[in-house]
């Protein structure tokens, strides 16, 4: 058996399994991000840095297919797209709970489970490499957490401060 094949039966037993397709990664990656744009959290941060939506949700899909089905889709290198981003811990709390959130909306409860599991995998992986970037060595529960004048906060979390 080929890789390509190797792939192939693979990607058709997660299918199988979690009834996740093709279609389904395009509706959750659609509704999620249309959650993000309006996020005061993670919206700023977002319209900052994606000049093209249609091409960003296009590499979402991609993403997420080679993620949740390991269909090969995604070529790219998504920790250097996130090292620069002025976010911390607070940041991957709440794209955490956004995910969750219309995962379990747009999913069927075993669909959302792998997509759920795997975000938390991929924000972990994010948040640890960012940190390292910054020097910050964080150690198993520690979280990134940057000073605010150096993250995008909403406008209600600066007036805390």
């Amino acid at each position: 058996m080929t890789a390509s094949e190797r792939r192939a039966a693979m990607t058709a037993s997660i299918m199988e399994e979690t009834g996740i397709d093709e279609e389904m990664i395009e509706r959750l990656v659609h509704a999620f991000y249309g959650k993000v744009r309006k996020d005061p959290w993670l919206g700023p941060v977002f319209e900052e840095k994606v000049a093209d939506w249609d091409l960003h949700l296009q590499r979402m899909c991609a993403f997420w297919s080679s993620v949740a089905l390991m269909s090969g889709r995604y070529r790219g290198q998504p920790m250097e797209k996130h090292l620069r981003l002025p976010v911390d811990g607070r940041h991957f709390d709440r794209w955490l709970a956004l995910f969750r959130e219309t995962a379990e909306e747009v999913c069927p409860p075993t669909a959302a489970q792998h997509f759920i599991e795997r975000a938390q995998q991929i924000a972990e992986s994010l948040e640890l490499g960012m940190a390292g970037y910054q020097g910050q060595l964080l150690t198993k529960g520690e979280r990134l957490r940057r000073p605010d004048d150096e993250v995008h906060l909403p406008q209600a979390e600066m007036n805390k401060t």
